[in-house]
């Protein structure tokens, strides 16, 4: 089977995530950062990661504006979520994890990854990064 790129931007114009029978999780593509590189990319030196806690990578994921500055097998579009009641912020998917900070009720949380219970991303509000359990989370609207 042989798939090519489609003639028109048409495609390019779609919702970049659409769960049949889940409108509210459908998230409409962003459009490309200006600084977006153009041409080679090639690896001169290790990343800068001396803002960490506010940095959105692992070593096997990063947020989609990282593309072209940080080097990881694959990239998350963020997934705006609500805190249903207060929570925690850790710095581990996990219930011992260390405590970065409270997370009050409302406030949104960018969801980059999901697994075992626990979400993966960072708060708008001061853009750290962390874990919370994402049953304490609920799809922006």
């Amino acid at each position: 089977m042989h798939h090519s790129l489609p003639e028109s931007a048409e495609a390019a114009n779609r919702p970049a995530f659409l769960l049949r029978g889940h409108p509210e999780l459908t998230v409409e593509a962003m459009p490309l950062p200006v600084d977006v590189p153009v041409g080679q990319l090639t690896l001169v030196r290790p990343a800068d990661r001396s803002d960490k806690p506010h940095l959105p990578v692992r070593g096997d994921l990063a947020h989609i504006g990282l593309a072209g500055r940080y080097f990881v097998p694959h990239y998350a579009v963020p997934m705006p979520h609500v805190v249903k009641a207060a929570g925690t912020l850790r710095g581990a998917g996990k219930a011992d994890g260390e405590e970065l900070r409270a997370l009050a009720a409302g406030e949104v949380f960018d969801v980059l990854d999901i697994a075992g219970g626990w979400a993966w991303g960072q708060a708008q509000a001061d853009s750290l990064v962390g874990y919370i359990e994402f049953a304490q989370l609920e799809p922006s609207a």
